[in-house]
């Protein structure tokens, strides 16, 4: 399977060192449960946040988002670029995953809305409950617990999705898009290690009180093992879709 990995920032240099870029994270998260399924990983790389947007959409087999420091609604010339290669893609039914910016982007791309949440910043472990299971879900869980570093939110989706997922303080934290999109705010690549660090960075922005509570969340458990599992089923299918139609699923 070839992914082209769509990096839309770079990890703090700071924290860059120990914990390593988006690129690594990603490799780390889907390459273990890639080969216990004989699964053989190839990436392509595009530093979408220096203006390197693909123009080629048949590249590799399906696309993956990183999150980001930016927001979607921030005015960046590369951002409106992303957002035109996600159109092109969804045209073409190429399967995308898009994790915490990269969701947000699928729905203001496609006619949802973004928002800075009035709620916060979301840090730590956040804990959702799964709506719908479908049949890329494997294995089979409630609940989809993953850490999160975000205040923007997606509050309208795009026609054409549903939620599967979410709580109270992100109603839509995990929705498909038609059979080819999915975005997902939580970040299933990070690990406790990098968040505790990254909350400690950001201190000063997120707040006292909010980084306390975080920091306290990460002794739970997280299903980012589950979630590397539910995007490459999701990817394997949606490359099966076009390859063969419809009506060979």
């Amino acid at each position: 399977m070839r992914i082209g990995l769509l990096q839309c920032d770079d990890v703090a240099e700071e924290l860059r060192e120990r914990h390593g870029n988006y690129p690594q994270m990603f490799a780390e998260l889907l390459e273990r449960p890639a080969a216990e399924q004989g699964i053989e990983l190839q990436w392509r790389v595009w530093r979408c946040l220096d203006g390197d947007i693909p123009d080629d959409i048949e590249a590799v087999d399906a696309w993956l988002t990183t999150g980001s420091k930016f927001g979607v609604n921030d005015g960046y010339a590369w951002v409106a670029r992303l957002e035109d290669f996600v159109r092109d893609l969804w045209q073409a039914g190429k399967p995308l995953v898009g994790i915490c910016f990269g969701h947000q982007l699928i729905a203001r791309a496609l006619g949802g809305e973004v928002i800075k949440s009035p709620k916060g910043w979301g840090v730590g472990v956040s804990f959702n409950q799964v709506s719908e299971q479908t049949d890329w879900m494997t294995p089979a869980s409630n609940g989809l617990d993953l850490l999160v570093s975000h205040q923007d939110q997606v509050i309208r989706l795009p026609p054409d999705s549903r939620v599967l997922g979410g709580s109270p303080f992100c109603p839509n934290y995990l929705f498909q898009m038609g059979e080819c999109f999915l975005g997902v705010q939580g970040h299933p690549e990070f690990r406790p290690e990098y968040s505790r660090d990254l909350m400690e960075l950001r201190r000063g922005l997120v707040g006292e009180a909010r980084v306390r509570e975080g920091l306290t969340s990460l002794t739970a458990p997280i299903d980012d093992d589950v979630m590397a599992r539910w995007i490459l089923s999701f990817m394997r299918q949606g490359m099966a879709r076009r390859e063969y139609g419809e009506k060979d699923m």
